[in-house]
């Protein structure tokens, strides 16, 4: 059997972390059912703790969360996994414009809006999952200097 069959589930380990506990439960089933391992966290520090100890494969992040803003636990999630990408997909209820280039630019690779759609949310961490294993496998290539 080869490594790659033993290190790659076939869904992926996805962290939730999301303050609103029913929405959390819908999520988490939804990620269950289509074959994922789900670790759901409502709050950001105890979440970012889980992240440094637990291979993570894609975070579902909410902005508003009660002990941390969502776009600070971007900045940190990109520092504890550096140099590899760790794929975070932000879902929240803001949808400025604003809010979400501030998203982008903090590290998130994905933007959803709440209310969402089942089918868009599970297109995207399939997406994103998919990216994150491509460049897990990529060789690595030297750089020009």
């Amino acid at each position: 059997m080869a490594e790659s069959d033993v290190a790659s589930p076939p869904g992926g380990r996805i962290l939730i972390i999301e303050d609103d506990e029913a929405l959390a439960r819908l999520l988490r089933g939804h990620l269950e059912r289509a074959g994922h391992k789900v670790h759901v966290i409502n709050q950001a520090k105890p979440a970012l703790a889980f992240a440094a100890e637990q291979p993570i494969d894609v975070v579902v992040l909410d902005i508003l969360l009660p002990d941390m803003n969502g776009y600070d636990v971007c900045v940190e999630l990109r520092r504890l996994y550096h140099p590899r990408i760790l794929p975070i997909v932000i879902l929240s209820a803001l949808n400025q414009p604003k809010q979400k280039r501030l998203g982008f630019n903090r590290g998130a690779e994905a933007y959803l809006t709440k209310p969402v759609q089942t089918v868009d949310f599970l297109g995207t961490v399939a997406v994103m999952l998919h990216r994150a294993r491509e460049r897990d496998e990529a060789p690595s290539r030297a750089r020009p200097r």
